[in-house]
Order: C-alpha cells, then sequence, then structure tokens
C-alpha cells in the first residue's frame, strides 16, 4: 500500500470538506442542533448510496456498530468544543492530536509501522499542538474566558477520533466495497444524538424544530461535504496505511484556520500562525514518512 499523487489529492479535497462543515457549526447559534442536524440528513444521502452499492460484507457489520457507537461521543464532545472556543483554536487540537494516537492504535491493532521520520513528525506536530493551546481566543460575548472547557472537548475528541479512526480503518479494509461502509455508517449515524439532544430539551423541542426548519438547506449541504470527506478518507485507507491517510487528512487544520479567519472574523495572531504551521509541518513530515 502506496500513498500516490491521485490519492493525496483526493484526501485533501476531504480535508477541505470537513474543515467546510465543522465551520458550519461553528457559526451557527446552537452547536448541539446544527451537528445533529448534518449528520441525521445523511440518511437522505447514503441510503441512494447503499440502494446502488449494496451493503457491505458481513464480517464489516462488527466494526460499524462499535464506530456508531464511538461518533456518539464524538458529537457530543465536538459540540461542546465549538460552544465554548474558536474554530481556529479547537479544530486543530481535535484534528492535530489524532494522527500521533492514530499511529499508536495503528500499530498496536493493525500491525502498521511508521518510519522514524514519521516518529519525527509526530514529534513536531506535538509541539505546533501546545504551541497553538496556549494562543489566545476570541474574547466570548459574555466577557467570560471558557478556554479551558474548550481545550478539554477537543483533546477528549481527539482520542475520540483516533479510536474510530482505527476501527473504520479496518472495518474499511473487510467491507469490500468503501462507499457501502460509509453509507452504511451514515444511515444510522446521526439519528442517535439528534434524538439525545432533543431528550435533553424538555419543553423547548418545539423552538429546536423551528430553528433546524430554517437551517436544513445549507446543514444539506455540510451533510454531503461530511460524507464525502469521510469517504474519501476511507477509501484512502483501503490503498494507503491507516496512520499516513489519518495524518494527511489533518491538513484541514490549514484550511480551518483560513475559514475562522476571514469568515468566521476569528483572532488569527502570531502565537496562532506559528502553531498552525507546526502542526501543517509535522503531519507533512509524518505523511512523507
Amino acid at each position: 500500500m502506496t500513498l500516490t499523487g491521485p490519492i493525496v489529492l483526493a484526501v485533501l479535497f476531504g480535508a477541505l470538506l470537513h474543515a467546510a462543515w465543522n465551520a458550519f457549526i461553528k457559526a451557527g447559534r446552537d452547536k448541539a442542533l446544527d451537528t445533529a442536524l448534518v449528520h441525521s440528513l445523511g440518511i437522505f444521502v447514503a441510503i441512494p448510496l447503499l440502494m446502488h452499492t449494496g451493503l457491505p460484507e458481513r464480517a464489516a457489520w462488527p466494526y460499524m456498530a462499535a464506530s456508531l457507537a464511538i461518533h456518539l461521543g464524538y458529537y457530543i464532545a465536538l459540540a461542546g468544543a465549538y460552544k465554548h472556543g474558536d474554530l481556529g483554536l479547537t479544530y486543530p487540537l481535535m484534528r492535530g492530536c489524532a494522527p500521533l494516537l492514530v499511529a499508536l492504535g495503528s500499530l498496536a491493532f493493525i500491525g502498521e509501522r511508521i518510519s522514524t521520520t514519521a516518529w519525527i513528525g509526530v514529534g513536531v506536530l506535538s509541539v505546533g499542538v501546545f504551541t497553538l493551546g496556549l494562543s489566545r481566543s476570541t474574547p466570548a460575548p459574555d466577557g467570560i474566558s471558557h478556554r479551558g472547557k474548550a481545550i478539554g472537548f477537543a483533546l477528549a475528541n481527539a482520542a475520540i477520533i483516533a479510536v474510530y479512526t482505527v476501527v473504520d480503518g479496518i472495518g474499511v479494509r473487510v467491507s469490500g466495497n468503501a462507499v457501502a461502509y460509509v453509507a452504511g455508517l451514515f444511515v444510522f449515524d446521526g439519528i442517535p444524538y439528534m434524538l439525545l439532544v432533543l431528550w435533553r430539551r424538555p419543553g423547548q423541542r418545539v423552538a429546536a424544530l423551528n430553528y433546524m426548519k430554517g437551517r436544513w438547506p445549507i446543514a444539506f449541504v455540510g451533510t454531503a461535504a461530511s460524507l464525502g470527506s469521510y469517504g474519501v478518507a476511507l477509501w484512502a485507507m483501503t490503498r494507503a496505511p491507516v496512520a499516513v491517510v489519518a495524518a494527511l487528512r489533518e491538513t484541514s487544520v490549514l484550511f480551518a484556520a483560513l475559514i475562522g479567519t476571514f469568515f468566521l472574523r476569528e483572532t488569527f495572531g502570531w502565537q496562532r500562525a506559528i502553531g498552525t504551521v507546526v502542526i501543517a509541518a509535522g503531519v507533512m513530515a509524518l505523511r512523507l514518512g
């Protein structure tokens, strides 16, 4: 398995898509509802895909079930991170820490080894994450800093991302069809979280439904971006090492930093700039290794 030029370009495009749908959630007024909406709408894209591809091989079903359970925690942590912190801070922390954990997980559970160069990249990436984590965030509207909570949610989500990446990396390889595996995930992916979000809002469900009525058209674009992004990544994992693809995918931190600065009007100081560049350098070194 090798990382060819077309695979690199495909994963980079997937990284852009990933940053875009995360920016949609960050820009929304209700992070939990927007997260639930993006992923629950996935059923309308996934079912037609499954009708075309058929179900994935039975051997992949346990991995899909495990991934669906893990993703529930992912959505909770994602909404928490964006509720308390900037996209330019929380997104790189979530995505930047994950390659280190994926590399360790793929070594332990898949037996994939990475080179010395790649491990150097992991070290550089960790330094970038630490630098970014110390950067100043845009002041909160209530004047109270929630940076600690944002970092806590982001780091927890990095661990969750690593776990589901390894699980799905194994699952997609035994599925027989990467598109069928991703579509199978998205059929059930967002519904449990949507039900959880609504269950936790007694007396506010009518308001929640009205909010989503106004957001669903743009959310559906985010749904397509989310499915496309993860579909590209899992397809690439059938043709290249899981840790390498996961690392390359995290170049999305650069897209997120630019989106956060130019479209969400977030502060982008020198420390955040250095941290983002160092993270990108570490990710690329890990890929090249």
